[in-house]
C-alpha cells in the first residue's frame, strides 16, 4: 500500500524544490500509480494541487505561527509542512488529528525525528487557531490582502489593476481559484447514441459530465483523475481541448466551408494537436492540416493524438516557427498563430504558472511573439486568415500585439462575432476577443481574426 500523503510530499518537492512542472509531475505519477485506489489518486491531486494553488496563503499563516520562517526551513520540511497546512485549512473531511499525526510520522520517516515536536507543535496550534488567523487588512493595503486570499503575486495584482481596473482584476482571481473541470472536444460526427453510451459509461465512474454552452462538440468533466484511463479515450472519442481553443479554429470561418476548394491550413506551434485536428475535422475530404512545433517531443505528441483520433488529413512535422519556408509562400488558406505566451490564462490548470512568470519573461515573450508572426504571415493567401491566439491575460501579448500586428502588416481586424456563441457574439464584434476565468465559461484565452488584404 502506497502512502499517498508521502507520494503528494515527492511531487511537490519535485515542483516546489527542484523546479519541475507540475502538471507533468502529477501526470508521471498518477500514471506510475494508476493501480492505487481512485479516492487515493483523487486525494494525491488534490493535496498537490491545492497545496500550490493556495501556497501564498499558506506560508503566510505558518509564518504567523512557527518561530522558524518558511524560507528558513529545511527544503522536506518545509514542503511537509506546507501540504499539512493545505489539509488543515482546506480539506474539512480530514480530520485535524490525522493531519498532524502522519506529518509528524512522515518527518521521523524522511530523516527529521529530531523535528517531530517542532512540527507537531505549529500544525496543532494552526488547527486550535484557525478561526483566529489573522489576514492583511484589505483596506490598509490592498494588493497584500488579495495577494494572500487569493494566493497570487503583489506583482500581478498590480498588473492587472493597472490594465483591467481593479473589479475586473478581483474577478480575475477569483475565477483561476474556481473550480476548474476538464473540458473535451468529442470526435465530429458521433452518434447520439454512443454519446449517450460514453455518458453513461462515465457516470457510472461517478464522473459528472455536462454540455457546454460555447459548442455543440464540448463537455465538461467533473470527477476524473486520469484522461487516459477514461472509456473512448484509446478510441478517439474526444480530444481535451478548452472550448476557447475550441473557438479560436471556428473563428477562421468562411474558409473551412468554402465546396469545391482544396483548402490549405498551417498551424504554426500546434503541440498537442488539439486545433490542428479541429481543424483536420472541419475541412475532411477538402483539404489538409500541416501541424508544426518547435521540437520532436512536442511533435510526437501530435502525432499520438493524430493516431489515437484517427485523423488523416493531419501532417505533423518539426519546424521552428522562426524560419521562414519558402515553400509555404502565399499557400496558405489559414494560418493558425496560437503562440508561446505567459500562460496566465492556464492558471487554474497549471498552478506553479504564477510562481515562475516575471515580468521580464512577459516582455521577452511578447518580443517572441513579434518575431514570429514577422514571419508567418507569408503564408497567407491575399484574402485569406491569420487566427492570432494566446492562453494568457496580458494586453501587451493581446489586445497590444494584435494592434501592432496590423499596423505593420497588410492585414485588417474581421468581426468575429459570426462565429461566436450568442453569449460572445457582441463582445467579438471587433475581431478580438480577451476571454477572462470567472467571467466567460473558459480558460483566460484571446482571439483575433485578421484577414490579409488584397484578392
Amino acid at each position: 500500500m502506497e502512502n499517498v500523503r508521502e507520494l503528494a510530499l515527492d511531487m511537490l518537492m519535485e515542483v516546489l524544490e527542484k523546479g519541475k512542472y507540475s502538471h507533468l509531475v502529477i501526470r508521471s505519477v498518477l500514471e506510475k500509480y494508476n493501480y492505487i485506489d481512485v479516492r487515493d489518486k483523487a486525494f494525491i491531486k488534490r493535496v498537490v494541487e491545492g497545496t500550490l494553488e493556495q501556497l501564498i496563503r499558506i506560508d503566510y499563516v505558518l509564518d504567523q505561527f512557527s518561530k522558524v520562517p518558511v524560507r528558513k526551513m529545511k527544503p522536506l520540511i518545509r514542503t511537509l509542512m506546507r501540504l499539512s497546512v493545505y489539509q488543515l485549512l482546506f480539506m474539512d473531511q480530514v480530520p485535524d488529528g490525522a493531519v498532524c499525526n502522519e506529518a509528524v510520522k512522515l518527518a521521523g520517516k524522511r530523516g527529521f525525528k529530531g523535528l517531530s515536536g517542532f512540527v507537531n507543535g505549529v500544525l496543532r496550534n494552526i488547527a486550535r487557531n484557525r478561526e483566529n488567523i489573522r489576514y492583511p487588512d484589505r483596506s490598509a493595503d490592498r494588493a497584500k490582502a488579495l495577494s494572500v486570499r487569493y494566493s497570487m503575486p503583489e506583482w500581478l495584482i498590480g498588473f492587472w489593476d493597472q490594465a483591467y481596473g481593479e473589479e475586473r482584476t478581483e474577478e480575475i482571481v477569483k475565477g483561476l481559484l474556481a473550480e476548474h473541470p476538464v473540458t473535451v472536444r468529442m470526435r465530429a460526427g458521433l452518434s447520439k447514441e454512443k454519446l449517450e453510451e460514453w455518458i453513461q459509461d462515465l457516470s457510472e465512474r461517478k464522473i459528472q459530465v455536462q454540455s457546454h454552452g460555447y459548442h455543440a462538440q464540448a463537455f465538461t468533466l467533473r470527477g476524473t483523475e486520469g484522461i487516459q484511463n477514461l472509456p473512448g479515450y484509446g478510441d478517439g472519442l474526444f480530444m481535451v481541448q478548452d472550448v476557447s481553443s475550441m473557438l479560436a479554429v471556428e473563428a477562421a470561418g468562411p474558409y473551412l466551408f468554402q465546396e469545391d476548394k482544396e483548402l490549405c491550413v498551417v498551424d504554426v506551434c500546434a503541440a498537442p494537436g488539439g486545433k490542428s485536428l479541429h481543424m483536420a475535422e472541419k475541412i475532411s475530404g477538402r483539404g489538409t492540416v500541416l501541424s508544426r512545433d518547435l521540437t520532436e517531443n512536442k511533435v510526437s505528441l501530435i502525432r499520438d493524438n493524430i493516431d489515437r483520433m484517427g485523423i488523416s488529413n493531419v501532417t505533423a512535422r518539426v519546424w521552428d516557427a522562426l524560419l521562414f519556408d519558402e515553400n509555404l509562400l502565399e499557400k496558405a488558406d489559414v494560418v493558425l498563430a496560437d503562440l508561446p505566451c505567459s500562460g496566465l490564462g492556464v492558471m487554474g490548470k497549471k498552478r506553479d504558472i504564477k510562481y515562475r512568470i516575471t515580468r521580464k519573461a512577459m516582455e521577452e515573450l511578447a518580443d517572441l511573439q513579434r518575431r514570429i508572426l514577422d514571419v508567418v504571415w507569408k503564408y497567407v493567401k491575399p484574402g485569406g486568415i491569420l487566427i492570432y491566439s494566446t492562453c494568457t491575460i496580458n494586453p501587451e501579448e493581446n489586445e497590444q500585439m494584435a494592434d501592432w500586428f496590423v499596423q505593420n502588416h497588410p492585414f485588417e481586424f474581421q468581426s468575429l462575432s459570426p462565429y461566436l456563441p450568442d453569449p460572445l457574439k457582441e463582445q467579438g464584434a471587433s475581431g478580438r476577443l480577451q476571454f477572462f476565468p470567472g467571467i466567460q465559461e473558459s480558460d483566460g484565452f484571446f482571439i483575433a481574426r485578421l484577414v490579409r488584404k488584397g484578392k
